[in-house]
């Protein structure tokens, strides 16, 4: 066993991730009881929380700092505690708990980690923003098969996901994304009609083409993307927001327009915000049926294409996401299996 491990570890508040936070030497403790010691080999990349963090810009939660970082990985059992039933060294598992994710080594109780079929990174990918959409979709949005669903930021982690599980339930899926590459690759993954914002008008192509509306949306950007979700939306139709990548710094942008009540009265719309970490007792029937359509090849699970190898990659990697040249789940490999 290793003596010491590295983890990103949040000393500071700054205007980027890679400035507030350094890489930290810690000792490799064996597990307590009811505990399991993990190495990671995968981490997923959640560069908008980990730069509003370093902002603190996150209202909805305080952080204090030094505080470690990362929320998703996969690793391989190592060591377990007295009392563990269920884990067993060798084991590969994925934990979903914020700072579990941007370290070498995670040691913590085994209820923190589900076991999971391989050290592939599709399962972690899965476990995490898979479970993230299909609970936004179920349990918020209430899909209903045969509606027009619009997915913004469609050609990313969890864009992508959305728009094959919608489609998978017979929608007619509308994607919105930036370039002709990214607009390629939704239209790839069932989307019926996909809106390049770079060169098209979102809202107006909205109005032409659906002049019923659009009965579910799914908006993780804000801004103009949401305006125009919510101009558009269908009688009984329900705008879901999971995020708003175009405020990082927590500060909502200043409008002035009609209330919101003005734009969903008349139509019985709703407006609903998705928190996955407020629905954790639907997490494991969603994993479960995700695993089984992947299994079944139903489902797609697409890695951006760069690769970020070490701990200290991640800077790296959050970054590339911020960029907005990303497709699919960004992801950095901390170690080898």
């Amino acid at each position: 066993m290793r003596e010491t491990a590295r983890a990103l570890r949040m000393e500071r508040h700054a205007e980027s991730f890679r400035a507030a936070t350094d890489i930290v030497h810690l000792p490799v403790t064996p597990p307590g009881a009811g505990e399991v010691r993990v190495r990671n080999l995968w981490c997923g990349i959640n560069a908008i929380f980990d730069t509003q963090i370093a902002r603190d810009a996150v209202d909805y939660v305080k952080i204090g700092l030094p505080t470690f970082t990362g929320v998703e990985a996969l690793g391989m059992v190592e060591e377990v505690g007295e009392g563990v039933d269920g884990l067993a060294v060798g084991d590969a598992v994925v934990t979903t708990r914020f700072t579990g994710g941007y370290r070498e080594q995670n040691t913590g109780p085994a209820a923190n980690f589900v076991k999971v079929p391989d050290a592939r990174p599709e399962w972690l990918v899965l476990a995490s923003t898979g479970v993230s959409a299909l609970v936004a979709m179920e349990q918020i949005g209430e899909i209903k098969p045969g509606e027009t669903v619009a997915v913004s930021a469609a050609a990313g982690g969890l864009g992508h996901l959305l728009v094959q599980l919608a489609a998978s339930r017979g929608c007619h899926v509308i994607g919105i994304a930036g370039g002709p590459e990214k607009c390629e690759f939704v239209r790839s993954l069932g989307a019926a009609r996909v809106i390049d914002y770079r060169s098209e008008d979102v809202a107006q192509v909205l109005a032409n083409e659906y002049p019923k509306g659009v009965d579910l949306a799914f908006d993780t950007v804000s801004g103009a993307i949401h305006d125009a979700f919510l101009a558009n939306i269908a009688n009984h139709g329900r705008l879901v927001v999971a995020g708003a990548a175009s405020d990082l710094d927590g500060k909502p942008e200043m409008v002035t327009a009609p209330r919101i009540a003005h734009a969903i009265y008349y139509k019985s719309a709703s407006v609903r915000g998705f928190m996955n970490g407020l629905l954790t007792a639907h997490w494991p029937d969603a994993r479960a049926r995700l695993f089984d359509m992947f299994r079944e090849g139903e489902i797609r699970v697409c890695l951006d294409q760069r690769q970020f190898e070490g701990l200290e990659s991640i800077f790296d990697a959050v970054e590339h996401l911020l960029s907005g040249r990303s497709m699919g789940k960004v992801l950095a490999r901390i170690a080898p299996e």
